[in-house]
């Protein structure tokens, strides 16, 4: 039986499309979905609305940013 290993945010798909895109889809996910710091209240409760639109859910600022984070990390 073959080693298993961690399945990660592109666990989803399988064997198919090359380790190099799955990699670079799972970096992409883990960052644009965890926790990011509010410019306004300093609280981490910001998510992503759509595509560089960021909005905090604490306070309600509503803001742009990157696509995939609201700011250059």
């Amino acid at each position: 039986m073959g080693k298993k290993g961690k399945a990660g945010p592109a666990g989803r798909f399988g064997v198919r499309y090359g380790w190099t895109i799955r990699a670079a889809v799972s970096k992409i996910e883990t960052v644009e979905k965890k926790r990011h710091i509010c410019p306004k209240c300093s609280l981490p409760y910001v998510k992503r609305v759509a595509s560089g639109i960021w909005k905090c859910k604490k306070c309600g600022a509503k803001f742009a940013g990157l696509s995939y984070c609201p700011k250059k990390e």
